[in-house]
């Protein structure tokens, strides 16, 4: 279903105070729900594996390895459903409503993973526990990135939509740095004896202070301007999602696929590159900890750069770059990660985020204008639940199968430039949304006729 375009005008005024609260709480909570994600993750590929899978760990610790970094993939089967639910009430109670709810599920979750006992104290109940929470953890971030994403950017100026749209994705990689260097300061100040007895634990159960701090910011954010103006409109669709896969299938299909290569490329970065230098190629555990902390600010400043770009040139145009920059690091990458130098090592995962980053940054502003408003919180959930099943979900699995088969680290870039392939051809067939209307003139319009008592507090909210 195509949507009417216009030019975007370069108003040059400055960022409203509501439009910077925004902006805070959408990058606030991304944050948040990343970093618990993120610490799962980092955790899976470091000291899960014998602590909750300890038989199989004792006689086949690859097989283990392997079985943990599975787990990571289980909770991203449940990221539709959570896109589902959150897109469904979404897209009827609110944006800001959901937003809440996931953060709050996601940091319970997590704070539970670092109270579970292990297999030693309670046996087959421990791995079954965790899948459990895991599946809550997916839930969760399924209903996480939609919202924030639609935040930000229905409250952008147009010219400004990719820039907005970068701050929800910005939460990625700051998230990641706070989840790599929690995990990198408790490995330089404990013991490996006593991380893995209870230093694990820690970053965990920090996750409550975190979702604390998130829930007043949230608390504190107006519900997004489209929203608000459409949500009483008579011809609001009955059933958002049912009216998704008649209208917009192709849509879904495309967002999906355009964030594959993204998402399993940035799985790598995130947990199995951690487990490959440490374990298999012997480099110390804090100091591939340290290298990738300082690689997730550089994920930062190109993601940022990527969602300004986006504004200048064009989404299309960026992701094509960004795709292209990964496929052509992926074998010069594991070139420098193998020769066991730790600042080769750091070079190589930094160079990697350029390409992540632009690839990543106009993402909430394209999708956004990829659907229509009433089942956009549905559209922009569901494509990215099942892009990051297809992508992130088994990344680091595959990789380590692929490893393992092959023992030619380069196996894990070809598959990875396969997936960047994919992701160039479905970001070109979706085609440029750039300045495409997000219909607010005309939700205005119609909410004033009914509530002409607010038409000043609305008009002083409006870009």
């Amino acid at each position: 279903m195509s949507l009417p375009t216009h030019a975007p005008s370069r108003t040059g005024r400055p960022t409203t105070p509501e439009e910077r609260k925004v902006l805070a709480g959408t990058l606030a909570g991304t944050t948040i729900e990343w970093y618990d994600f993120f610490i799962y993750a980092q955790a899976a590929s470091l000291v899960l594996a014998p602590l909750f899978l300890s038989p199989v760990s004792e006689d086949s610790p690859g097989l283990a390895t392997v079985l943990s970094l599975a787990t990571i993939g289980i909770s991203f089967l449940f990221r539709p459903l959570g896109a589902i639910v959150a897109g469904r009430f979404g897209d009827r109670l609110g944006r800001k409503r959901m937003l809440v709810f996931t953060l709050l599920l996601m940091g319970s979750a997590t704070a539970l993973i670092g109270l579970l006992p292990t297999y030693e104290q309670i046996g087959l109940a421990a791995p079954a526990a965790l899948i459990v929470l895991r599946v809550l953890q997916g839930f969760s971030a399924g209903g996480e990135w939609g919202g924030a994403a639609l935040m930000s950017v229905e409250h952008a100026p147009v010219e400004r939509r990719g820039l907005f749209g970068a701050y929800p994705q910005i939460g990625v990689p700051i998230g990641m740095i706070l989840a790599t260097g929690v995990l990198w300061l408790l490995s330089t100040t404990t013991t490996p004896e006593q991380f893995q007895s209870w230093g694990w634990r820690i970053p965990f159960l920090l996750s409550v202070v975190l979702i604390l701090i998130g829930y007043l910011i949230r608390r504190a954010v107006e519900e997004s301007p489209v929203f608000k103006e459409m949500r009483l409109r008579k011809k609001e669709s009955s059933a958002p999602l049912r009216d998704l896969f008649r209208r917009n299938t192709k849509q879904v299909v495309l967002s999906a696929l355009i964030f594959i290569a993204n998402n399993a490329a940035g799985y790598l970065l995130i947990a199995f590159f951690i487990a490959y230098a440490s374990t298999t190629l012997g480099l110390p555990r804090p100091s591939v900890l340290l290298a990738t902390t300082l690689a997730s600010f550089g994920w930062l400043v190109f993601t940022m750069y990527g969602g300004a770009l986006s504004d200048r040139i064009g989404r299309v145009r960026t992701f094509q770059i960004g795709y292209a920059l990964v496929f052509v690091w992926m074998i010069p990458m594991f070139l420098l990660i193998d020769t066991r130098n730790i600042w080769l090592y750091g070079i190589a995962l930094f160079l990697l985020t350029v390409g992540l980053g632009l690839s990543y940054g106009p993402m909430s502003a394209m999708y956004a204008e990829m659907f229509p408003v009433a089942v956009r919180y549905s559209g922009v959930s569901i494509g990215y639940a099942l892009g990051a099943i297809l992508g992130g979900a088994f990344a680091p699995m595959i990789a380590e199968l692929l490893l393992q088969s092959t023992g030619w680290s380069g196996s894990v870039g070809v598959y990875i430039m396969v997936l960047c392939v994919i992701s160039f051809a479905a970001v070109t067939a979706a085609g440029e949304t750039r300045g495409r209307n997000l219909r607010v003139a005309e939700a205005h319009e119609e909410y004033l006729r009914e509530h002409p008592d607010e038409a000043g507090a609305l008009d002083a909210r409006r870009p």
